[in-house]
């Protein structure tokens, strides 16, 4: 399923509510909690290229090394 801007604005809109359904895709979905609709958004947040990057490590190089 191709997700839309819309539709993460509905899930959104649905979880500020308190509500455990919602309309997506022309569907009509039900969600067991919470915790499951959180990770739908991180899910079409990522698919829609939304959000923040992954951090990046910098690990410190010496020449001397460690005494």
């Amino acid at each position: 399923m191709a997700y839309t801007q819309e539709d993460l604005e509905n899930l959104q809109r649905a979880i500020a509510k308190g509500a455990v359904e919602v309309q997506m895709g022309g569907e009509r979905v039900r969600f067991d909690s919470l915790d499951a609709m959180q990770r739908r958004v991180q899910i079409i947040k990522r698919d829609l290229g939304i959000g923040s990057p992954r951090p990046r490590v910098i690990y410190p190089r010496t020449n001397a090394g460690f005494r």
